[in-house]
């Protein structure tokens, strides 16, 4: 299996909700490295000087020290006092409360197990990728569609539990281009650990050009750029629509004669899945030997998850996959 998810970096922000969280982490960290260090070193001193010898006398037993007594209460509080005021602040930059009343920019859903990306404004509906322009703060809308997850993408901002029912905001915001990685955080189910996603940052130009290509309909605009294919192609268009392929995922395409209506949130939108870069949540990367082996047993690939084994003819999933190829 050709594992494509990496490693989630935590101490290298690129956005000021991010930094507020590492910063607050390596201020915590300091301080508590300090004060192993004093005990430590007082523990050290005082087993070497202090130790026993053959003739010593019972220690001189210390009843009370009021000063010592005032001290170590002191300072473990301003201390405390100190790691309380660093968290607020902490907490108040990584997540500021929205205007209140203003739209969310961005709903992401979180399904067992893959998300749902759905562009307020522009009405795009993607999965597992996430753009957004660089330098621009988006106001997210968290829900579920069954049970808890996590949204987190570590080098843009904290973790936000998604609870169904109870939709939750989160800014997010990338100071520089890039694709940026994120996981579920928190324990839904068998597949879990590979419900990954791609935070993909670019320039305005890059984002609105990548927003407009996702608004229009995919299809065949694109068939002239695939000779030798058009016939397996319809056949494939076909076979989306007649099986029950077209229950569960929505297709936008330049087609109006069959529409599909599928399930709401029971699987991701496939208008542009040629362009995504990962399948099944980020375990595969997207290629057409990968999708052959998705659509001919999903189970194999990412056992439990929701999509069942078609039993599909080597003849029907060729087809699907030449369908599907022109969709970007």
């Amino acid at each position: 299996m050709n594992l494509v998810a990496a490693a989630l970096p935590v101490l290298d922000p690129v956005s000021p909700q991010a930094a507020a969280i590492s910063d607050l982490f390596i201020a915590i960290t300091v301080a508590c490295a300090f004060i192993f260090a004093i005990v430590t070193t007082l523990v050290g001193a005082c087993i070497i000087r202090f130790r026993s010898k053959p003739g010593d006398a019972e220690p001189r037993q210390v009843y009370g020290n009021t000063r010592m007594e005032i001290a170590w209460t002191i300072a473990p509080f301003l201390l405390l006092l100190w790691m309380f005021f660093m968290t607020a602040r902490g907490m108040t930059a990584s997540n500021p409360d929205p205007v209140a009343g203003r739209e969310p920019d961005l709903i992401v859903v979180g399904h067992q197990w893959w998300w749902e990306a759905r562009y307020v404004k522009s009405g795009v509906i993607t999965a597992n990728e996430i753009h957004i322009p660089v330098g621009k703060k988006l106001l997210v809308r968290l829900e579920s569609a069954d049970v808890i997850h996590d949204f987190w993408a570590p080098q843009l901002g904290p973790k936000m539990d998604m609870v169904p029912g109870h939709p939750n905001t989160i800014w997010l915001q990338a100071d520089k281009p890039g694709t940026y990685d994120g996981a579920c955080a928190e324990y839904c189910g068998n597949q879990h650990a590979w419900m990954r996603f791609f935070v993909i940052a670019e320039s305005e130009k890059e984002f609105e050009a990548w927003e407009k290509n996702e608004s229009s309909s995919a299809r065949f605009h694109l068939v002239k750029n695939l000779p030798g294919v058009d016939s397996r192609i319809h056949e494939g268009w076909n076979a989306f629509h007649e099986m029950t392929c077209a229950n569960c995922h929505a297709i936008t395409d330049e087609y109006p004669t069959k529409v599909s209506t599928p399930l709401p949130n029971a699987a991701p939108n496939l208008t542009h899945i040629a362009s995504r870069r990962t399948l099944a949540g980020g375990v595969i990367e997207n290629n057409p030997a990968n999708l052959r082996r998705w659509l001919k047993n999903p189970q194999l690939i990412k056992p439990g998850c929701k999509m069942p084994n078609l039993s599909l003819t080597d003849e029907q999933v060729e087809n699907l996959v030449a369908y599907f190829e022109t969709l970007k």
